[in-house]
């Protein structure tokens, strides 16, 4: 294909904006799906995907249109994915931004377009669902306009449901995106924007070729890693793999690799095709995670299993990454990071139906930095791996730098939720009658509820989007859970010293719904150090040992009753508590 026919492009929105919807539509009008085989949601492929409705993965695909070669990457809306649409802008030349008619400019709307303005970008702006009859759309385009300094003519209004307007925009991204540049004479050079393994096939890597072209059984060298295969098959995937000859200078594909490895085809590296002297392409900043959680297999048989699926899921999940973690209660198991609770989510998800993994999780938390009096400076990924409190010199936690989009008459009652959760407000702006709101926070207070938080006080209406700001200095103190007096180090979480109690409180309230009465009373116990801060205790199930004593001398029951309580209390020295799975995430679970 001719490169001046080639145009590449992916779709960004914010959650539920519709941009799997108008892929459906793109791929019907341009008849690469034929109609027959067509359903909802044709290029969200994995079953996670269809049942929570949302995009987890990119996922390019080729469209043949009048005599021109549409590649379109369709990306996630999810903030914790945000790291796949940033993937995808650096394969394309065009992006189309799709907005809501009813509900407008959102969190991550604003985020993608500063994505894609800072990846030089022409976008296509799109008015979303005009067939619903919440639909305003001059209130919309204007934000649009706000947004993005274009004119009114310039936004599209379509209905991805019911196909109004797609044809037009159809037209609209051959007269308006550029069609990529690139040497087609020159020695290969591909970018690798995805990857996966694959059982049958080995390692599978999605491209977008830059220079010259690489053919099927051609030697290919990865400049980052230094590996080295064969291109066992080329070819596009429109929406299913199709072989070709080769992949030419602007086009977007696969490549089957015979390589073995997870290691070997790294996402952000460059492929090329065995020529010396060839320069990288600049590839991607490393994906940096901030929310950490110990996986542990349900028996310690399981470990290797979980060790080979973690390996293959960091594959094709660049920001995913682990390390062997060891607890006492729960044998070994790894620390996994993630860029928020519902990649964990995800995750948790696919390693349980993917791999048929029984899991343990513990509760998630973020990173520190820790300085010693030694002046040695340590990272922790967990409160059990703080040293003795004489040894710490200073604990750095986190910040990160939010932004919240939400209708006006909420301002009030969300930057209430800001102060609550030690954050700060930084900017306040208004569009129509939307309001920006711009705050810094701890991220460890934003993690577990804040967004369902958000969302019950704007009424769903409010939306939001953060990134790691920096690590500052602050009084925090590790809060260790006893369980009838043995400290449980799985349990152990950072606090704030100034929500330590109200946090000790509520986490041995949780316990004790989920902790299993004994034969013996429970004590459960909150401690900063050597010093208590909480308790509860569960009571021990109770049996009647008088029952058969009728009548008679009362210290006859006294004797029986003195027996009961000398074994209860040799039961306490001896008994061990079987802590349930669901414990170690008691920080999760709503009130």
């Amino acid at each position: 294909m001719d490169q001046g026919h080639i145009r590449n492009f992916c779709i960004i929105a914010h959650i539920d904006h519709g941009k799997s919807t108008l892929a459906d539509r793109l791929l019907e009008l341009t008849g690469t799906v034929e109609k027959r085989r067509m359903h909802e949601q044709v290029l969200d492929k994995m079953d996670l995907e269809r049942e929570r409705g949302i995009t987890i993965k990119l996922a390019p695909v080729r469209m043949k249109y009048e005599d021109y070669e549409l590649n379109l990457i369709d990306t996630p809306g999810h903030v914790d994915f945000s790291y796949e649409v940033s993937r995808s802008l650096a394969a394309v030349e065009g992006a189309i931004l799709v907005v809501d008619a009813s509900q407008g400019v959102q969190a991550q709307t604003l985020a993608n377009v500063y994505l894609a303005l800072g990846a030089d970008l022409k976008i296509i702006p799109v008015l979303n669902k005009i067939d619903l009859p919440a639909a305003d759309t001059e209130r919309v385009g204007a934000e649009i306009i706000s947004l993005l300094g274009c004119q009114k003519e310039d936004i599209l209004r379509v209905s991805a449901k019911t196909g109004q307007g797609v044809r037009e925009l159809l037209q609209k991204i051959v007269s308006d995106l550029p069609p990529p540049s690139g040497d087609a004479d020159t020695p290969a050079r591909a970018l690798i924007f995805d990857s996966y393994y694959d059982d049958y096939r080995g390692v599978i890597l999605y491209t977008r070729v830059v220079d010259g072209q690489i053919t099927k059984n051609s030697n290919i060298r990865m400049l980052g890693t230094a590996s080295q295969g064969l291109a066992l098959e080329v070819g596009s995937l429109s929406p299913e793999m199709e072989p070709a000859g080769s992949l030419k200078a602007g086009e977007i594909g696969y490549i089957v690799t015979n390589l073995k490895s997870t290691h070997s085809g790294r996402v952000g590296d460059t492929v090329t095709a065995g020529d010396d002297g060839v320069r990288p392409l600049p590839g991607y900043k490393n994906v940096q995670p901030f929310v950490y959680a110990g996986f542990f297999p349900d028996s310690h048989e399981n470990y290797q299993a979980l060790k080979d699926a973690a390996e293959r899921l960091a594959l094709s999940d660049s920001a995913l990454s682990f390390s062997p973690e060891n607890s006492p209660v729960l044998g070994f198991g790894f620390r996994i990071g993630f860029l928020g609770l519902l990649h964990m989510d995800i995750v948790r998800e696919r390693l349980e139906r993917e791999y048929g993994l029984e899991l343990i999780i513990t509760n998630p938390s973020t990173d520190y930095q820790i300085k010693l009096t030694s002046g040695e400076e340590i990272d922790i990924k967990s409160a059990s791996e703080l040293p003795e409190a004489s040894l710490v010199d200073e604990i750095r936690e986190p910040w990160v730098k939010g932004e919240i989009v939400c209708p006006s008459q909420y301002v009030g009652s969300v930057l209430q939720m800001v102060v609550a959760a030690r954050g700060a407000q930084k900017h306040l702006s208004y569009m129509d009658n939307l309001a920006v709101i711009d705050f810094e926070a701890p991220l460890a207070n934003l993690l577990t509820d804040f967004y369902d938080q958000l969302k019950s006080t704007t009424s769903g209406y409010g939306s939001f989007n953060y990134e790691l700001a920096d690590y500052r200095v602050e009084d925090l103190v590790r809060l260790d859970f006893y369980v009838a007096g043995d400290k449980v180090d799985a349990l152990s979480i950072m606090v704030h010293r100034s929500e330590a109690e109200r946090v000790a409180r509520s986490a041995v309230a949780k316990l004790k719904d989920v902790i299993p009465r004994q034969q013996f009373k429970v004590a459960l116990q909150a401690a900063i150090g050597g010093k208590f801060i909480a308790r509860e205790d569960i009571s021990a199930y109770r049996k009647d040992v008088t029952t058969g004593l009728y009548g008679g001398d009362v210290t006859r029951k006294k004797k029986v009753l003195a027996k009961q309580k000398k074994g209860k209390e040799r039961m306490k020295r001896f008994g061990k508590v079987d802590i349930p799975a669901e414990a170690f995430a008691v920080m999760l679970k709503r009130d």
